[in-house]
């Protein structure tokens, strides 16, 4: 948990979220019939320019707090995240809402926008209700007291004890589906053998991180059903641009070929991954394989560094420690920069922790940042490049620090076909993410496949890779 706030959310609280809070719209799987399916708007339609869209919203929703959602809660929803959300770039063609009538929201773009994808993101899209909207403008902290939720989803949240559990309860005035398990415990456990060893003893019913080497096991077990699931999120490395010699593209050119790539995928993911083609997992738009990769040539790496005149270089970097996966390759990186004459010291960090510094004065950060991410919503052009890469005043999630007028452009260019001409605007972006692999301010490593396993007890168990982190609990059920 980094924060119990739905509008400044934008980490992996989102598996509790999505439960609690809900958007206008939700994204379908791949090869679904309809590419969304209605949350809490019942319709919608857009101009053919793409530049005004008008939803249609579902009438007699209650948030938990007794609030009614309708289109007055759902502009104020809006406008606090296009202010202050953690996601507020998801908001940006956005002109103006407006609601025409109680059950009516209007949104006119600044350019044409694809508003039913932002609509449906896990991120900064959620409808909150009016009175805790109030309650976090007289008071930022309301959330983080764990005075209740603004949500109207299935469950609301009963309580949390900070890096031990949350417990959501099922909310009786939900609209829709209700789930068939009026509470649901889940323990923050963090260590994979230890959640293996809880899924297997019967303490829990899901187990949503287990060990990766030891899925053959859990599959063998004829109590347990695992799901190999595509998911949107992939692995990169930033080098810190700011700093001599990595602001010499050829540094960071030289580093990204002494990257041991299949060992990395094979050791860090157990094979549950495949190569990055930038940083733009395939399978959500615009992923391409015409993007060029790295291949693993420590004799061009060494060239290269040879050709910048560097030499007894010396670097630190950090990853997340609650992250298994990179705590599993980062040796590997260690160990292959050795090889070429750089010495690499390893910090792992808690998240919040390794984001802080990162944020900080660049000069003070680390040299090699690792990340997993995920875009908000299915257009990682908008997300991923943008929020990764696009230059900024002050660093959020460009912890590279680069800034390139010439990707700022085409990012700018694509982004306004996306709408009307996707495969254009995918063009573009190919162009742009062809650039950003050849000024390497990061290294792509690989896409993420996620297994989740669970009882046979429990029906309902599925995945979709929007959504790679959400488990929507009212869906499960007893088989």
């Amino acid at each position: 948990m980094t924060t119990w706030d739905p509008v400044k959310s934008f980490s992996s609280e989102i598996f509790y979220m999505a439960n609690v809070y809900e958007p206008l719209l939700w994204k379908n799987p791949p090869g679904s019939a309809e590419p969304f399916r209605p949350a809490l708007a019942e319709s919608w339609e857009s101009s053919a320019d793409k530049k005004t869209w008008t939803f249609k919203l579902r009438q007699n929703v209650t948030f938990h707090d007794g609030e009614k959602f309708n289109a007055a809660a759902a502009k104020a929803s809006v406008e606090a995240a296009k202010e202050r959300a953690g996601a507020s770039f998801i908001w940006a063609p956005l002109k103006s809402v407006e609601a025409p009538d109680e059950h009516t929201l209007v949104f006119k773009l600044k350019s044409a926008a694809p508003m039913d994808l932002i609509a449906s993101s896990m991120h900064g899209a959620y409808m909150v209700s009016p009175k805790a909207l109030a309650a976090v403008k007289a008071d930022q902290n309301y959330f983080e007291r764990g005075t209740g939720d603004g949500g109207s989803g299935p469950y609301q949240v009963a309580s949390y004890e900070a890096g031990k559990q949350v417990v959501l309860r099922g909310f009786d005035g939900y609209w829709g589906q209700k789930g068939a398990f009026p509470t649901v415990v889940a323990h923050i456990t963090p260590e994979a053998v230890t959640q293996q060893q809880m899924l297997q003893g019967g303490q829990v019913d899901i187990a949503t991180a287990p060990p990766l080497e030891n899925m053959a096991q859990l599959k063998a077990d004829p109590n347990l059903e695992v799901h190999d699931c595509p998911t949107t999120s992939n692995h990169l490395g930033f080098f810190n641009t700011t700093r001599k010699p990595l602001d010499n593209p050829k540094v960071r050119q030289a580093l990204s070929h002494a990257m041991p790539y299949d060992d990395i995928i094979k050791v860090g993911g157990e094979g549950f991954g495949s190569k990055a083609y930038g940083p733009v997992p395939q399978g959500v738009f615009p992923g391409s394989t015409d993007v060029p990769t790295y291949t693993y040539d420590l004799a061009k790496a060494k060239a290269l560094l040879d050709e910048a005149g560097v030499s007894g270089l010396k670097l630190k970097l950090t990853y997340a420690a609650e992250n298994q996966a990179q705590k599993r390759f980062a040796p590997l990186i260690k160990d292959s920069f050795s090889k070429i004459g750089v010495d690499v010291e390893i910090s792992p960090l808690l998240w919040n922790q390794q984001w802080e510094l990162g944020k900080g004065d660049p000069a003070k950060a680390q040299d090699i940042f690792l990340v997993l991410y995920w875009p908000t919503y299915s257009d990682a052009g908008a997300d991923n490049l943008f929020s990764l890469f696009h230059s900024s005043e002050e660093p959020f999630f460009n912890l590279s620090y680069w800034k390139n007028k010439e990707f700022d452009g085409l990012l700018a260019k694509a982004g306004t076909f996306t709408a009307t001409d996707p495969d254009k605007a995918k063009a573009i972006y190919t162009d742009a993410m062809k650039l950003l692999v050849d000024q390497a301010p990061g290294v792509f490593l690989y896409d993420v496949r996620g297994p989740v396993a669970g009882s046979k007890k429990i029906k309902g168990l599925t995945c979709n890779p929007d959504y790679a982190f959400n488990l929507f609990l009212n869906q499960l059920a007893p088989r």
